[in-house]
């Protein structure tokens, strides 16, 4: 028999933790933990560099997100995908699912600097107060979501199947898939990608300068507007990037509102990580990833996923608001 502990929960039904269940598919959660927890990850990365720079929580990421996750339903679907994988080579099918991620990447990167130049630039030109930003990209973010509501209506687009996911290897008794090897491969290249491009390159330096003291940036002939417009662009290019995988793994998962839900978790997975900092969003997104995975199997439940995710920002809020690494962009060194 498993073995069962048992709590009382709000509405007086009794919530049931399974650690027999959750141990015995330790393996299978864990790599499934970090196949989303790479997803969350690069969105986190947008979350991490605009507040980097702007000292601001961007609310519209998860519309950034969504954004591309209909340009890969649309690429996709356009090439001869559908709810089926096509019968096509898989050298033919790797081209036509880069194509579809630079699509993303392109449509995500747009949505992005359009949310820059409509929600902020105005307000910093102004000097508006803090607050300010906050209601505006939370408008923006309502104002995209009903934008594909009134375009696309209210259900989720048709499945896209890309590939049927092949074992690779087995790790103790784990099998590893083709799938999950290739969204967690190539979700920690990006992310150590970024992190090597803020830390060694022109630009970076200048993301670096901004996010330290933006005044004394400016005083020596750092482009503020131009580091801005940078930050929101490489957040959405990885957006757009998350946006293939997230398809990949949640075919059918694609809705006006669908980025709220993600957006959150990868705002977790920011806080988590240590909000600001590139590597923090990195490990933040895989540890969230995982945690959220170990909730489901523990609790029986797909649908407590969100919530262990919600009650983790709240204790590491409580407990290290810092988040793990606890430094910021600005403190980032080649």
């Amino acid at each position: 028999m498993h073995s069962l502990a048992s709590s009382l929960a709000a509405d007086g039904s009794w919530i049931q933790f399974n650690w027999d269940y959750l141990f015995q598919n330790l393996g299978p959660a864990t790599v499934d933990g970090l196949t989303f927890g790479a997803i969350y990850a690069l969105v986190a990365l947008g979350y991490t560099l605009v507040y980097g720079v702007l000292n601001l929580i961007n609310f519209a990421h998860s519309e950034v997100f969504i954004s591309g996750a209909y340009a890969v339903v649309f690429t996709l679907s356009w090439l001869g995908f559908g709810p089926n994988t096509p019968n096509l080579s898989p050298i033919a099918i790797a081209g036509d699912l880069i194509l579809a991620c630079v699509a993303a990447m392109i449509v995500s990167a747009l949505v992005a600097l359009l949310v820059e130049r409509v929600a902020y630039k105005p307000l910093r030109d102004r000097g508006a107060p803090r607050l300010a930003y906050l209601i505006s990209a939370i408008g923006a973010s309502f104002a995209i979501q009903y934008i594909f509501f009134n375009w696309r209506g209210s259900n989720a687009e048709p499945a896209v199947i890309m590939f049927q996911p092949k074992a690779i290897f087995d790790i103790g008794g784990t099998l590893i898939d083709s799938q999950q090897l290739t969204i967690v491969i190539a979700a920690v290249v990006m992310m150590v990608g970024v992190d090597q491009f803020i830390r060694r390159t022109r630009l970076g330096r200048g993301i670096r300068a901004v996010a330290q003291d933006p005044d004394t940036a400016t005083l020596m002939g750092v482009n503020k507007e131009r580091i801005i417009m940078a930050t929101f662009l490489i957040g959405g290019l990885l957006a757009g990037a998350a946006a293939l995988f997230y398809v990949m793994k949640v075919p059918s998962g694609v809705i006006y509102n669908g980025g709220f839900i993600l957006g959150i978790k990868a705002f977790t997975a920011a806080v988590l990580g240590g909000i600001g900092n590139i590597r923090g969003a990195l490990l933040g997104g895989l540890l969230l990833g995982m945690i959220g995975n170990y909730g489901q199997y523990l609790l029986g439940d797909a649908q407590w996923t969100d919530v262990v995710c919600f009650v983790v920002l709240v204790l590491v809020l409580m407990v290290r608001p810092e988040g793990i690494l606890g430094s910021n962009l600005a403190k980032v060194r080649a």
